[in-house]
């Protein structure tokens, strides 16, 4: 059994290794944006609430604008959208750009750029999120989810370390000019691939709003479907904490800025390790259960970090949470590839984008919240016990979930020795 990650749909299929290069470049330099509009805040405000508003500018967008994007990409071609939306985030960069050479100040501006970055995402996530099943046969599904979360913690990891010497160096005006020039990436990555409309099964003359409802009805009949966005939900409302690495880092370490930058790149390189060594994942068919077991996994971890005495173990219980944290994802990906039929890849590659990037908000809300009310270890602790006890509930109350297995498809994409790289 290989170990390393399956680099076949890389190998075999051109139009993935574009869109897989691509995504690598433009999401290193979203990352490199995130630091820079954080730390541009804490300079106009020395305000940690008013750094944390980034976060609500982002949710409320998001919460609004997915369910009706993911419809937006059941009716349009999706690579065009894709496109158009990353036309509109290039133009943000811009701004963002323009705003710091010119010396503005503007709070105001920065939270509404921030929800304009979160309002193209949502709409342009979804329909991005249906190109791997367009692309890539069944059988290498898993495998390029792998490649993808890789992409991922090269953006957790690259982004951040680039971002603090060119912030040092040039200010947050030169993250957003590399930002803005990152765009080529995703430009080059989607020009190529396809038309990809999906299937019109569905009526087109039937509104939006029934369209999303239709997709969440869906959703809701779909045990595999809704166990996998109940476990990841669970595992990040309950069990990401990173509203309080500052103060744990200040009260067991002693506020180092450089210990508490090694709580997240904990995360991050535990992640990349088992993305990397993700070769044995595609000879796991119990997809359910085996994210059960990880988020299970993520949780015990984080309450091992709550309690650790030392530097060494902190680390590592980080490190096994972000290595747990791979896992889940590939599963919930292929699971969602998996069971969704072409007419409602939008709508719940939507709910998926929902679950997966509010959850950590609402999560990071929570712990926060319940961490000023007792104190930031209990706050810690209980949401990862809680989190274990979460994967046990919906284990048992969605059997059809629990006792999931990837069934071959008898028909889907060609072969992909048989995928010719389109011409732009």
């Amino acid at each position: 059994m290989k170990l390393l990650t399956d680099v076949t749909p890389l190998r075999e299929i051109p139009a993935f290794r574009r869109l897989w290069l691509g995504s690598m470049l433009s999401s290193t330099g979203g990352a490199v944006t995130t630091f820079a509009m954080t730390l541009q805040v804490w300079e106009i405000t020395r305000s940690t609430a008013a750094v944390g508003g980034l976060g609500v500018a982002a949710l409320v967008p998001m919460l609004v604008i997915a369910l009706p994007g993911g419809t937006l990409a059941d009716r349009l071609d999706r690579r065009k959208l894709v496109l158009a939306m990353t036309a509109c985030s290039t133009a943000v960069s811009a701004l963002l750009f323009a705003q710091a050479l010119t010396g503005l100040r503007w709070l105001w501006l920065l939270y509404a750029l921030e929800a304009a970055i979160s309002a193209i995402g949502a709409i342009g996530a979804p329909a991005r999120r249906t190109f791997i099943p367009a692309l890539v046969p069944t059988g290498q599904r898993a495998a390029a989810m792998a490649l993808n979360r890789i992409v991922m913690q090269t953006m957790l990891i690259a982004g951040p370390a680039l971002a603090g010497v060119v912030a040092a160096g040039f200010g947050v005006k030169g993250c957003y000019l590399i930002d803005t020039v990152s765009f080529a990436g995703s430009f080059y990555g989607v020009a190529g691939l396809p038309a990809m409309t999906a299937s019109k099964t569905h009526d087109t003359q039937r509104s939006g709003l029934a369209l999303t409802l239709e997709g969440l009805s869906f959703i809701k009949r779909s045990q595999a479907l809704a166990g996998a966005f109940l476990t990841d939900l669970n595992a990040t409302f309950f069990a990401l904490p990173l509203s309080l690495f500052p103060a744990i880092n200040s009260e067991r370490f002693g506020g180092d800025p450089r210990t508490l930058g090694l709580f997240t790149a904990a995360i991050g390189v535990g992640g990349m390790v088992t993305a990397v060594l993700s070769g044995p994942l595609k000879h796991i068919p119990c997809h359910g259960f085996g994210m059960l077991v990880c988020s299970a996994v993520w949780g015990g971890a984080f309450a091992v970090f709550a309690v650790a005495p030392s530097l060494w173990l902190t680390l590592l219980a980080l490190g096994a949470a972000g290595a747990a944290d791979t896992f889940t994802v590939v599963f919930r990906g292929v699971i969602v590839q998996a069971v969704t039929p072409e007419e409602f890849r939008g709508r719940v590659n939507a709910a998926d984008y929902v679950v997966g990037a509010g959850g950590g908000q609402l999560g990071s809300l929570e712990s926060g919240l319940l961490g000023s009310l007792v104190t930031p270890q209990i706050s810690a602790l209980t949401g990862g016990v809680a989190t274990i006890l979460g994967a046990v509930v919906i284990g048992a109350a969605l059997p059809g979930f629990r006792r999931y297995r990837e069934v071959p498809a008898k028909a889907g994409p060609a072969p992909a020795k048989a995928l010719k790289e389109p011409a732009v």
